[in-house]
């Protein structure tokens, strides 16, 4: 008796199920009942995400401030009516354009 190969177990396995496509394919969702959008309803919809400010999208990036250092930025965010991290953008944006260029 000869041995199989793996890959010939692997191939039998895989005609065994079906392709993706003809599942995809037996849950095909019917869209045709749901009525179009109408102009005011496009108005209204908001863009989901976060748009770029400038001429580049900002970076994400990860630091760690002190507990006090971060309470006192988002207490004067809050109190200028701004987010916290717009705030620390702004701090670190000023700093550089005054100190270190």
């Amino acid at each position: 008796m000869s041995k199989r190969s793996a890959s010939s177990v692997r191939e039998r396995q895989a005609a065994k199920k079906e392709p993706r496509t003809a599942v995809a394919e037996k849950r095909k969702i019917d869209f045709s009942d749901i009525p179009e959008a109408s102009t005011g309803q496009l108005r209204a919809m908001r863009r989901v995400g976060r748009p770029p400010i400038g001429d580049a999208a900002r970076q994400l990036i990860a630091i760690r401030l002190d507990p006090d250092v971060l309470k006192h930025l988002r207490t004067e965010a809050k109190r200028t009516k701004v987010g916290y991290q717009t705030l620390i953008n702004r701090v670190l944006a000023d700093y550089a354009r005054k100190d270190v260029a």
